[in-house]
């Protein structure tokens, strides 16, 4: 089965969406297999990630914004603003798609684990994410 999900997000940041996947996963009706989800962009990416605190995201966005600063001078695409390169690198460094087992009928994540779709732009987006379960 394949599903496709529109996410908006507000801007830059990790944006839990767990419960989406699950329902795809749920909808598909199989007990064992596996769900790849892809973010079909280049300025955003997928992360498992914890879900308890939120403090381990914090400091995952204030970490990679460090490693990848906007208005880095060698950076020559710029034509969408300051985050638009290190958006690019920034999806580069992380994934554009994630593959879970399917356990029981249910994502196998672990307790404290969940599914984000990470914004890498300043600006909202309407994020298109296609999940397949088999």
């Amino acid at each position: 089965m394949i599903r496709q999900l529109t996410i908006e997000t507000p801007g830059k940041g990790l944006h839990e969406i767990t419960a989406e996947v699950a329902a795809c996963c749920r909808d598909a009706g199989i007990d064992e297999g596996l769900c790849t989800v892809f973010v079909r962009h280049t300025s955003a990416s997928l992360t498992i990630q914890e879900n308890a605190d939120p403090s381990a995201r914090r400091d995952l966005e204030a970490w990679l914004n460090r490693l990848v600063p906007e208005n880095d001078p060698h950076f020559t695409h710029t034509s969408e603003g300051p985050d638009d390169m290190p958006s690019h690198i920034k999806a580069a460094l992380t994934s554009v798609s994630l593959t879970i087992p399917i356990v029981d009928g249910r994502l196998a994540l672990g307790t404290w684990q969940g599914i984000y779709l990470w914004e890498h732009r300043a600006r909202p987006h309407r994020r298109s994410i296609v999940c397949h379960i088999a």
